[in-house]
């Protein structure tokens, strides 16, 4: 029988959910296997877009990366917008809004959301949000259960909030709690 290995990090900013880059962009972009010798064979379960921070979950096992993909497991982002997000979009959220995806129109499904207050503090990222004489910002909480491509980004600009800032802060009952940027923790398994 096989043992199959798993991993919760906490993926910096800037840094693909990936392990191979075969895009034709020259840049240098940072891949998981920078952050620690995974064994073949893992892959990422969902995935963090290159701007965006925070928990994300690695397994050598599909069976596992499929179940903590189901519509069972919760996802919770907190999500710092560009101006004082309003109750009413706050509402919009909670009900589900319409979305591009592929583009066709996609009417995400409810979701929790609440303003966060006061806001959270998290280390300054390697490429800095603009500062407070931009106007203000505002963070949320946003918990969803399905991941569409871009999806939260997506949600919050259809309410007129676009997000500057987005960190991936649970999934299931796993948190990111002190995990460090860039920190890499094995686990025997998840209990999510």
């Amino acid at each position: 029988m096989v043992k199959h290995r798993h991993f919760i990090i906490h993926k910096p900013y800037g840094f693909l959910s990936q392990f191979i880059y075969e895009g034709k962009r020259k840049k240098k972009k940072g891949l998981l296997g920078s952050l620690h010798d995974f064994p073949e064979g893992t892959m990422s379960i969902g995935r963090l877009d290159e701007d965006s921070e925070g928990l994300l979950l690695l397994t050598t096992d599909g069976k596992t990366s499929h179940a903590v993909r189901s519509k069972k497991v919760e996802k919770e982002y907190y999500v710092q917008v560009d101006g004082k997000i309003t109750p009413e979009a706050i509402e919009q959220l909670k009900n589900g809004v319409e979305i591009g995806i592929k583009g066709s129109k996609y009417m995400t499904l409810p979701c929790q959301a609440k303003i966060l207050s006061p806001s959270p503090i998290f280390p300054e990222r390697s490429r800095r949000i603009r500062d407070e004489r931009h106007g203000p910002t505002t963070w949320a909480s946003i918990t969803i259960s399905e991941g569409k491509f871009r999806q939260v980004r997506k949600m919050t600009a259809a309410v007129g909030f676009p997000t500057l800032r987005l960190i991936r802060v649970r999934i299931g009952n796993i948190h990111l709690d002190d995990i460090a940027s860039g920190e890499v923790i094995e686990v025997e398994k998840f209990n999510y």
